[in-house]
């Protein structure tokens, strides 16, 4: 199930980000942006998207619209619940919320270290749109139109 997440998860929720891009760490020699998050205030922006598994969050996703694109600024998949759909659901969940919202598009960054993720938007029918380095590190772009 995927709900919106609650004022009391931040703490949880900044540990479950930790855990999913702590692999990272090594290949940027620094924290992740979305470690370095406000996660209560992006909660209390109503921005935070939980996906649970018996009762407990194992993934989040972090939207908002931006232009005419619903813009995703995080997906972080606890470890433990990788490689087994999580991604995709809550990608599922923000092409259908760019729809419900009436936007073109779904638009998104990764870092250029996180290679996974340079494989894995384009599987997803993401088409990579620039490169350009921001607030310190090398961001790889992508859109999907949902129009």
């Amino acid at each position: 199930m995927i709900r919106p997440a609650r004022p009391g998860e931040a703490a949880s929720l900044r540990a479950l980000v930790r855990r999913a891009y702590a692999l990272y760490m090594p290949r940027m020699g620094k924290e992740p942006a979305p470690m370095l998050a406000d996660y209560s205030a992006l909660i209390a922006e109503g921005q935070v998207h939980v996906l649970e598994e018996d009762g407990a969050p194992t993934a989040l996703i972090v939207i908002y619209p931006k232009d005419d694109a619903l813009f995703i600024e995080n997906i972080a998949v606890d470890p433990a619940a990788q490689g087994k759909g999580v991604g995709r659901a809550l990608l599922d969940f923000a092409e259908r919320e760019a729809r419900r919202l009436g936007l073109e598009a779904l638009r998104l960054y990764t870092n250029a270290a996180m290679t996974e993720n340079l494989a894995y938007y384009p599987a997803r029918g993401f088409r990579e749109t620039g490169r350009r380095e921001e607030d310190g590190y090398k961001r790889v772009f992508f859109e999907k139109r949902v129009g």
